[in-house]
């Protein structure tokens, strides 16, 4: 069995999705808990631009889940990576295609670089023909990440709200909008 990460490991801890709602929380909080992080991102002028990225213990880097080498060298040297990466784009053609393939080129990059243990972050729900395309796509994913060289912890988490989180926006925003709402079945 492949232990857990280390935190007395001086190899960094990756954080992949460091830009969206958890992994910016995230990162923050593994290095005040003594973390070396790595925060990965497509455009690292993003994350240049966070509060925690002049922190000493985090370190920033370009890496975009669907360039499988170019994230094979950013993992390169990390002991786990948090992957928190997927589609929250309504309007693209197929989004679990992309979170598909996200997931594909992870399993296969992380192997490559020598990762010691992915920590995926998917949705709540039992297989169902009634679940959403959106949390099938998510179950999906910890499927393909499972099936890799490297082990796997799944969390999965039901609708995450907080301010400033998509699902907390859109809420405000109905609130705000509509005197009366009824209820959605979910």
């Amino acid at each position: 069995m492949t232990p857990l990460p280390n935190r007395s490991d001086p190899r960094p801890v990756a954080v992949l999705g460091a830009t969206g709602y958890i992994g910016a929380r995230l990162v923050p909080r593994l290095a005040e808990a003594g973390w070396q992080v790595r925060a990965i991102g497509r455009n690292p002028a993003k994350l240049a631009g966070r509060p925690w990225a002049g922190n000493l213990r985090v370190e920033i880097t370009a890496g975009d889940v669907f360039d499988r080498p170019g994230l094979e060298a950013a993992l390169r040297g990390c002991q786990a990576a948090y992957y928190l990466v997927h589609s929250m784009n309504p309007q693209a053609a197929d989004f679990a295609a992309a979170d598909r393939k996200a997931a594909e080129n992870m399993a296969a990059a992380a192997a490559a670089a020598g990762v010691g243990r992915i920590v995926y972050l998917g949705g709540l729900g039992e297989e169902a023909p009634r679940l959403s395309h959106h949390l099938r796509s998510r179950h999906e994913v910890g499927e393909i990440l499972r099936r890799g060289a490297v082990p796997v912890t799944i969390f999965r988490a039901a609708m995450i709200i907080g301010s400033g989180s998509a699902s907390f926006e859109i809420l405000r925003y109905l609130v705000e909008r509509l005197p009366v709402m009824i209820t959605p079945r979910w």
